[in-house]
């Protein structure tokens, strides 16, 4: 056997609907002028086929570079790069029909006669046979996809980024999309620069091929940081260059109408082509663009949008570490969690205002040295924003700005978080004198949008503005994809190397079941209530158990650099565990991990339940997200979750601090089998349109089309949701699966409690 026979078994090959489709175009014959040389150590070979969950690869980079070759063939050049130095090239030429059935794996087709030049393939009549050129993108992507599927296997290597030339997106556009869907592989599209010095009967010579590969994957290694991670990016004004601007490409347009039914698809693209039409610029604000819900959202709806071709832009302030302790502050007193004594002084609202108002001038109104270019809060008339978007309570007098300098221009404000509103209501109150700062600066919004929770929104807002919005995830990004095995061990193992680098317990996964939170080390995530519940079904349901057959307990989340909280309810959490839960700690694994989208993907993804005991809740998507992976959850009656979560039929609601109940809910859905099936696939298969990317287009694009042709909205505490669909035409069937629309969300209503 040879050693690379081990990693690729019929089980871990391509998607089976790729492989179909492959085999439907017939072979490709493959002349491989070029092959790769780096060789992988037979022990290690060897190690990693005894390693039953887990494996240990070296990061890389690949360029690929293609060109026309002779006959209509196609030269590809594949170029690996570690970082520091390039270790492994091959220059493959494909074309030319032979009959058989299957895809070759690159190497030399044996059997067929025929005469071979450098850069093409003979026929026995001496007539080179060209790819069509109708099947050329899917034989490309095809070959490409297990060309690299087979080299990483077989060399224990872990392609991080692909840099590509703009020839092979012409030849193949599907091919970076599915590089990321299949390989996880993060796809960059260079254009080349004409080089002057260079004879034009080079610029496309297969002679080329593999310079041009090696020079693709030295510039992808540069979009990426010290942990492998894209590196994000802000420009000009301070707009965040969502994917590098648009290098980074990692969707394709027409994937995203799988991800929802068809009338949300069509209502989106119904306003999509009006703001479209008219020439509309949307313009979203908020404070940062990494790290929190608010930019996951954005990052995934500014891709969406510029697939579609809808012209909008983000933007965020310079950081200030100074602010981000206030707003932390202001963030806990809207959510009654932070200690009484802490307040909102006048010197700090002026701190805030002042950041505002600096970041407004320096960025956002004044126009280009050459005055042809205004800031996206400079008037319209000037070439400023026709739709304003403030996204963050962290920035409420931009709506205040925004309005002095063009006051007919529509205005959203989006209130994103858990706000208090019965201390808000007090007046005297902590929370109150934080919230009287915030509506006083958005109250001249055009439309006040919360999330779908009535006592989220203070008696003093107009309830006319109000409208209803939940947060939302994209099913196309790295938290939430399907991950092939291959690719799912990695990440385990990853994690596994985090733990013992923080010097942390470690999963026995797959011996061992676990359960997992994924959340922000914050005061409102209900980690104490999570460490409590998993002593009590260790201590009273499974105290007679094995340990080896007890469930362990994963609590992690990412950091957000406008949260200078994590490190302290971290320590607390440890502390715990050293103090209260000491029979039980070494099967507790709490780590606070890096930006690494698909770390957090896999946790969820090979849990056995997922936990969410937030003690308060604006609206957590991480709930959706593992409902959409069929994991079944436990979480609290906090905020916007129980809109997520169908008790008893996609997991269970509990009261906030009822660990008793969480741990009796997790002893029954360890030992029933048949029930946690049942639960697994309705979570799997009743996670509402509005919780996706698309979802979340269709409120925005409706409020952007409707208020930028001058018309008003009062939503009167309707969801942003059903307005755009019934403007659209296309109101909610019955069997369309859809949040719940509570009678107590309505404004007119009185608050309960």
């Amino acid at each position: 056997m040879s050693p690379s026979g081990p990693f690729l078994g019929p089980d871990d090959a391509l998607p089976l609907r790729q492989m179909q489709a492959s085999r439907r175009h017939g072979a490709r014959r493959t002349k491989t002028r070029h092959a790769f040389r780096a060789a992988t150590s037979l022990n290690q070979l060897r190690k990693a086929q005894e390693v039953e969950h887990g494996i240990g690869l070296q990061n890389l980079y690949i360029g690929i570079a293609v060109a026309e070759g002779i006959g209509g063939t196609i030269d590809v050049g594949f170029a690996s790069h570690d970082g520091t130095y390039s270790i492994d090239f091959a220059v493959t030429t494909l074309g030319g029909k032979n009959g058989l059935s299957g895809t070759d794996s690159g190497r030399d087709t044996p059997g067929l006669s025929g005469a071979q030049t450098p850069s093409g393939v003979m026929t026995p009549s001496g007539l080179r046979t060209p790819l069509p050129p109708e099947e050329r993108p899917m034989v490309l992507a095809d070959y490409l996809v297990e060309k690299i599927t087979e080299y990483q296997r077989s060399h224990l290597y872990k392609f991080v980024g692909a840099g590509l030339t703009k020839e092979v997106i012409e030849m193949s556009p599907d091919l970076p999309a599915r590089l990321w869907e299949e390989l996880d592989i993060v796809p960059l599209v260079f254009v080349r620069e004409p080089d002057e010095e260079r004879p034009p009967k080079l610029e496309h010579s297969s002679i080329m091929v593999d310079e041009e590969a090696d020079s693709m994957a030295r510039k992808c290694l540069m979009y990426f940081g010290p942990n492998q991670q894209p590196r994000v990016q802000v420009f000009f004004r301070n707009r965040v260059a969502v994917d590098a601007n648009g290098q980074i490409r990692i969707t394709v347009a027409k994937q995203y109408p799988e991800t929802v039914g068809k009338r949300t698809w069509d209502a989106t693209m119904q306003y999509a082509n009006s703001l479209k039409q008219n020439n509309v610029k949307i313009a979203f604000f908020n404070s940062t663009p990494q790290g929190g819900g608010v930019a996951l959202m954005r990052h995934a709806l500014i891709r969406f949008l510029d697939l579609i071709n809808v012209n909008a832009a983000w933007y965020v302030p310079k950081p200030k570490p100074e602010v981000f302790r206030i707003t932390k502050n202001n963030h806990n007193i809207l959510q009654g969690v932070a200690d009484p004594k802490v307040r909102l002084t006048d010197n700090q609202i002026h701190i805030l205002d002042d950041w505002c108002k600096q970041n407004a001038e320096r960025f956002w109104i004044s126009s280009s040295s050459d005055g042809k270019k205004a800031g996206p809060l400079a008037p319209r008339s000037k070439g400023g924003a026709d739709v304003i978007i403030v996204d963050d309570p962290q920035m409420p007098s931009l709506v205040q700005i925004a309005k002095q300098i063009d006051p007919e221009r529509p205005v959203i404000y989006r209130s994103h978080i858990q706000v208090r509103a019965d201390l808000a209501d007090q007046e005297g109150t902590p929370t109150s004198e934080v919230w009287n700062w915030v509506w006083n600066n958005v109250k001249d919004a055009d439309v006040f949008v919360s999330h779908p929770v009535r006592e989220f929104v203070p008696n003093s807002v107009d309830f006319k503005k109000v409208g209803y919005m939940p947060a939302t995830t994209d099913w196309l990004d790295g938290l939430n994809k399907e991950m092939s095995d291959w690719d799912s061990d990695y990440y385990m193992h990853e994690f596994d190397t985090e733990c013992f680098k923080m010097r942390m317990f470690r999963l026995d996964h797959p011996h061992r079941k676990y359960i997992v939170q994924i959340a922000r080390f914050d005061p409102a995530k209900g980690i104490p209530d999570v460490l409590a519940s998993y002593a009590k079904l260790r201590r009273e349901y499974m105290k007679d158990m094995e340990r080896e057959q007890t469930p362990q307990l994963v609590v992690a989340g990412h950091g957000a650099i406008d949260d200078p909280d994590a490190t302290l309810i971290y320590d607390q959490t440890l502390n715990l565990l050293e103090t209260q839960y000491t029979d039980i700690k070494e099967d507790v694994i709490v780590m606070r991990l890096g930006p690494t989208d698909q770390l957090l993907n896999v946790l969820i993804s090979n849990a056995h339940i997922a936990l969410q005991l937030s003690t308060r809740e604006g609206f957590e998507v991480k709930v959706s997200e593992a409902l959409h992976k069929g994991i079944p959850i436990i979480a609290t009656k906090a905020g916007g979750i129980p809109l997520q979560v169908e008790h008893g039929k996609s997991g269970y609601l509990v009261e906030p601090g009822d660990s008793s109940a969480v741990a009796k809910y997790l002893h029954y859905l360890f030992t029933d089998q048949e029930a946690y099936d049942t639960m697994s696939e309705y979570a799997a298969t009743h996670v509402s349109d509005e919780v996706g990317t698309v979802g979340n287009a269709l409120c925005w694009l409706y409020l952007a089309d409707v208020l930028s042709q001058g018309r008003n909205i009062e939503p009167n505490s309707a969801w942003i949701n059903d307005m755009a669909r019934e403007e659209a035409g296309l109101p909610y069937e019955k069997s369309e699966p859809r949040l719940p629309r509570d009678k107590k969300l309505d404004l007119t209503s009185p608050t309960e409690g």
